[in-house]
């Protein structure tokens, strides 16, 4: 795909650069910040992030500090959008909110992100290389059972669930001495996932139960120290693992929005190459939206747009939503899991 110009004096050339760049939505523009001041957010204000890592590893993030204005939220979606459309329409894209990030955007500042108060007054009026990886996932439930990127760190473990270490070339699928016979059946599936669709096979798994960790889980996370028993009853999990799916088009002239299923796991022959889809696992906080590469400009171009119009129609708490969209074939494991079997 072509990459699109960008308005007069917002992005050129260096943004296919490798590395991390961060903006200020200021008066309608993006303002780039220098990297001095990477990982210090005013409330008040909305932020771009993007994250070049080289091709197929390229990621927008929109940070909404919880005081920052509707209209420069919006603004800053909009921006997202021409950035993205710049780089070809190929990135994943994050809507971020303050106190409610996700791992991925909290793991591109490795000194911290700190919060400050205050802010610019808006001007708008109306995949990692093997060798890098260092992931952590909690499986977690009975029925709904689901992984979720949490802290690299033995605080994230509890005796009650199964975690999966994600190493690059090493998967450590770890299970809980009071895990539930669905918890270990599933954290081998989703292991298996990890392999299969993010390392194209050559990745070693290693088994290994509380108590009896391998070195290489030892030598990331140090000595295990007496762990927690389970932190959330497994049905209350369930419930919040929940999720839908649902087709928008612009076909009739204007953007609908259908259920094709509310009852994950889904069949994968329900992603439609002409279409965008939205999985809704907003009982966890988590929206999905999944852009097809037949779906037309307009469609992929408000993507955004999208899923913000989703949340207000199901009245979710627009601060404590996460939105994450993908163009296909840049599907995550998390979003991944949510579907009977991914080839």
């Amino acid at each position: 795909m072509l990459p699109f110009k960008a308005a007069p004096g917002q992005f050129g050339p260096e943004v296919r650069e490798l590395g991390l760049r961060v903006w200020r939505v200021e008066k309608m523009k993006a303002v780039p910040l220098d990297a001095s001041e990477l990982g210090a957010f005013y409330n008040g204000d909305s932020y771009l992030v993007l994250s070049n890592h080289g091709p197929g590893e390229v990621q927008i993030h929109i940070w909404l500090g919880e005081k920052s204005s509707r209209d420069e939220q919006v603004t800053c979606c909009v921006l997202a959008t021409q950035l993205d459309n710049f780089l070809g329409g190929e990135p994943i894209q994050h809507r971020e909110v303050q106190g409610n990030e996700s791992m991925e955007f909290m793991s591109l500042f490795p000194r911290g992100v700190s919060y400050k108060e205050g802010g610019v007054e808006s001007g708008f009026r109306r995949p990692q290389g093997c060798g890098t990886v260092q992931r952590l996932y909690q499986v977690k439930g009975k029925r709904n059972i689901r992984a979720k990127e949490v802290e690299l760190s033995w605080s994230s473990f509890n005796k009650g669930d199964c975690f999966i270490l994600d190493l690059g070339e090493t998967i450590v699928s770890w299970i809980g001495s009071q895990a539930n016979i669905f918890e270990k059946q599933k954290v081998r599936e989703i292991a298996s996932l990890i392999r299969d669709a993010d390392r194209h096979g050559k990745a070693r798994i290693v088994d290994t139960n509380e108590g009896e960790e391998p070195e290489e889980m030892l030598k990331v996370l140090g000595k295990m120290p007496e762990l927690s028993e389970s932190t959330e009853e497994d049905t209350k999990a369930d419930a919040s693992n929940s999720a839908s799916l649902f087709k928008v088009s612009n076909a009739t002239g204007s953007m609908t929005t259908t259920k094709v299923s509310e009852k994950s796991p889904f069949d994968k022959e329900l992603l439609v190459r002409d279409d965008c889809f939205i999985l809704d696992n907003g009982a966890n906080g988590k929206i999905f939206v999944w852009k097809g590469n037949g779906a037309n400009a307009e469609e992929k171009q408000v993507a955004l747009q999208m899923a913000d119009n989703f949340i207000d129609q199901m009245q979710y708490n627009r601060m404590k939503t996460q939105v994450e969209i993908l163009p296909q074939g840049k599907e995550t494991i998390i979003f991944k899991q949510f579907f009977k079997s991914w080839n």
